[in-house]
């Protein structure tokens, strides 16, 4: 069976699809025997996600103490998200090309060795380094789970699954920062990284066991290009992120303007291209889809790497007592998912994500408030919870959207750009929100004002996101 008429004897070849499983025909939902497995193997894996990310925002104002250079505090979560980006375009082609299992078999062995070293890390500049390697692995995750729901599930079944998966973050997100701080302030913050590891043999086993073996093969000269070419392009959107993010750290005005400048033009061609037609000018249906929700991620994780740094370098609060307020918005983020999953067939994704844009909005204004002593430390908990709810009422209408109306035989590269825009969104959301942080104290202005534009920049962006939210409904 071929992909339309061949063009040469080389031509891109669509091998014949293999079914161990046919998880999507079988009868029962997503507990049943047939797709228990799936649904365990995904919801470990994420949690193994989840408590990595809670357990670094909660205890990194300990690890900036003891390795210096405020400057490169959000770099450290900035290299992830970069590290992500390029792992991401990579397995876009992959799953298309080979299946599940590979890469996700090689992004936990990435994932393990950046944890290593990021535990053993002498300096700040070394952390950045591990943490970039610990991005590569863990960006091989949103595409393959993606793509495992779309050729397992039916649609009915997807929303429940997205608010599964957003449960998994449950126990991390209550035990997760609370377990960090105390282990960082009673032993060594580098427990932290090094204790995640068993949990990556064990999730990992889990979930490879579990993946459907649906595979759409592409063979041929023309897919192995198309497959360096989006290796090229996905580190030229690396190096064009990672140099913005470098420009707006840099105290001269000339590096800022020149770096910026550089790094879009680098950038912006390159996502073009591994996004679908129209991303960036928002054509509607799965192109603003993508598009969007970037600039979600970019909303939202513009504050969510700072709300620690807040409570604790400005409001004095321990790094555990500051993790409850990573807690509180993980907790609602699954409420939120909960409730789009019972909205989801009256409502529809749109609806939705319109909906989530505007309580994110909401949430991060009220966050904002506690920068301010007279508003007590406590109402960081609610307000980030707010922000953290809108997160799970919007965040997976993007991917359902995609889903639903992008093309089978490419769901690989389309979640791939799906997941592309979603760090994107985040590590320039955290590295702008880092750069305009650490600007602060060099300009002899206090960090609460820094931290302020911050929060400023991403309810704003958030606020957009809810005008322009009506460009997901595709044109009839």
């Amino acid at each position: 069976m071929t992909l339309g008429p061949p063009q040469s004897t080389n031509a891109q070849r669509l091998r014949p699809m293999t079914l161990e499983a046919p998880l999507r025909g079988a009868p029962g939902g997503l507990w049943s025997p047939a797709r228990r497995g799936l649904t365990v193997g995904l919801v470990l894996t994420i949690t193994l996600v989840a408590f990595e990310a809670l357990a670094v925002s909660t205890i990194m104002p300990l690890v900036a103490r003891d390795l210096g250079s405020l400057p490169l505090y959000g770099w450290v979560f900035t290299a992830f998200f970069l590290g992500s980006l390029l792992g991401i375009a990579i397995v876009g082609g992959v799953i298309d090309r080979s299946g599940l299992a590979l890469p996700l078999g090689f992004g936990l062995v990435l994932f393990g060795v950046g944890l290593i070293a990021g535990g053993l890390a002498p300096s700040m500049e070394v952390l950045v380094v591990a943490r970039f390697v610990q991005g590569l692995g863990g960006g091989a995750v949103p595409p393959i789970a993606y793509v495992a729901i779309g050729r397992a599930l039916p649609e009915h079944l997807r929303p429940g699954m997205f608010a599964t998966l957003s449960t998994a973050w449950v126990l991390p997100g209550i035990a997760g920062p609370a377990i960090a701080g105390a282990v960082a302030e009673l032993v060594d913050w580098r427990f932290v990284f090094l204790g995640l590891l068993p949990l990556i043999a064990l999730s990992g086993v889990m979930a490879l066991r579990a993946l459907p073996r649906t595979t759409i093969v592409l063979s041929g000269e023309a897919t192995a290009a198309a497959g360096r070419r989006r290796m090229r392009d996905a580190f030229l959107v690396v190096v064009g992120a990672g140099l913005m993010t470098a420009g707006l750290t840099e105290g001269s005005p000339g590096l800022l303007i020149g770096l910026t400048a550089v790094g879009l033009a680098l950038l912006l061609p390159a996502f073009r291209r591994l996004t679908p037609a129209g991303t960036l000018r928002l054509a509607r249906g799965v192109p603003s889809a993508v598009l969007l929700r970037g600039l979600l991620t970019f909303a939202f994780f513009s504050i969510d790497a700072y709300v620690s740094l807040a409570l604790v370098e400005v409001r004095g609060l321990s790094a555990t007592e500051a993790g409850i307020a990573l807690t509180a918005a993980t907790v609602s983020w699954t409420g939120g998912s909960w409730t789009q999953a019972r909205l989801a067939r009256r409502l529809g994704p749109e609806r939705l994500a319109r909906a989530g844009f505007a309580v994110v909005a909401l949430g991060i204004v009220l966050t904002a408030l506690v920068l301010n002593p007279a508003v007590p430390s406590w109402f960081a908990m609610p307000a980030f919870a707010v922000g953290g709810y809108g997160m799970g009422l919007s965040y997976s209408q993007f991917a359902v959207i995609v889903l639903r109306d992008a093309p089978r035989e490419g769901q690989g590269d389309t979640t791939a750009g799906l997941s592309l825009s979603d760090a994107l969104g985040t590590a320039l959301g955290t590295g702008i929100a880092g750069a305009i942080i650490a600007a602060a104290p060099r300009a002899g202005l206090p960090l609460a004002s820094g931290l302020a534009v911050a929060f400023g920049i991403g309810a704003t962006l958030a606020t957009l996101g809810f005008l322009l939210a009506p460009r997901l409904r595709a044109a009839r």
